[in-house]
């Protein structure tokens, strides 16, 4: 019988697949939390993800944002769920960052955590608003100079945080950090003009960012965006290699979640992301698609927190949670 809160030809056909013999997990909706609010990048993929993975485990999946203190609220709850699959987070690098520089370690990020898999990874956009001037990075920051400005960030401790420092220090411009609570309230700051600057993702800023309401001045990363050719790396604009730090976004379950459970979220995860459907969209919203199992995604969280200790520890990055 098909649910009616799932909607679609792939609902019909996921609910058609025998469920009896992979246990009876799940047996209600499934919670997902996200630990920033509604309107951002991390929101934005969660819900992109959730209805197909939804259609393939049989049970709707029920997005929990839960913003505040870098992702440490949401993602602390998380962390004390119980394991038994029905509350999962979604997440990105926030998870390292925020407790190193927030000095504040409510969890562990990875042995408080099972991974279920990595979704990709994303560049993050220099932006200016439109209370500023220079239709380049060169010509913004001479502009900017001698002004006392700020600079937004969709979390304290993020790599928004942290490259809004480094492009202040490096560019020799005297900036203030502004924290939000998630990139949806930083983005309707940055529209109305009240911060000059800040690193958004395109999956949330690429509306704004095409209808000219903020100005697109560099990347972050290792490779240009097929949709900004015109906007270059900021490494080849003379900026540092730090600005080539590489993150993740995705799911985990609380440690000790039973294998079987694990194993069957982990297969339905990677069918969903790894779908046409799924992976035309994430290029569509310029997320560079980067799948990894279980294990491998482990290792690539661990080296995150090990890479950004290091950075915070050299930005002497830290703030007040």
């Amino acid at each position: 019988m098909r649910r009616r809160t799932i909607v679609g030809a792939a609902a019909g056909l996921a609910l058609a697949r025998p469920s009896l013999s992979q246990g009876t997990w799940p047996d209600r909706p499934i919670r997902w939390i996200v630990p920033f609010p509604p309107g951002g990048s991390t929101d934005l993929w969660a819900r992109l993800v959730s209805e197909p993975m939804a259609a393939e485990l049989g049970q709707p999946i029920v997005i929990d944002n839960r913003g505040g203190a870098g992702g440490l609220i949401g993602t602390e709850a998380a962390a004390k769920a119980a394991p038994d699959g029905h509350t999962m987070l979604f997440t990105i690098t926030t998870h390292v960052q925020s407790p190193v520089v927030l000095r504040r370690f409510p969890y562990d990020p990875v042995a408080d955590f099972a991974p279920i898999g990595k979704l990709g990874v994303t560049p993050l956009v220099l932006c200016a608003s439109p209370s500023t001037q220079g239709n380049s990075v060169q010509d913004f920051v001479a502009w900017a100079r001698g002004k006392d400005l700020s600079y937004g960030s969709y979390a304290p401790g993020s790599s928004g945080h942290a490259y809004g420092q480094m492009f202040s220090d490096e560019a020799r411009l005297n900036m203030t950090h502004v924290a939000y609570r998630g990139e949806g309230p930083m983005l309707q700051d940055m529209v109305a003009g009240t911060v000059a600057c800040a690193f958004h993702s395109m999956a949330a800023s690429g509306g704004a960012i095409r209808a000219g309401r903020i100005r697109p001045l560099g990347l972050s990363g290792t490779r240009p965006l097929p949709s900004l050719p015109q906007v270059p790396l900021l490494r080849a604009s003379g900026f540092s290699t730090r600005f080539e730090f590489s993150g993740f976004i995705g799911l985990l379950a609380p440690a000790r979640t039973p294998q079987p459970i694990l194993d069957r979220a982990v297969a339905a995860f990677r069918r969903v992301v790894e779908s046409e459907a799924v992976q035309r969209r994430l290029v569509e919203i310029d997320t560079i698609p980067a799948y990894l199992g279980p294990d491998a995604f482990r290792e690539d969280i661990a080296r995150s927190l090990r890479e950004w200790t290091a950075l915070a520890t050299e930005l002497n990055l830290s703030v007040q949670g």
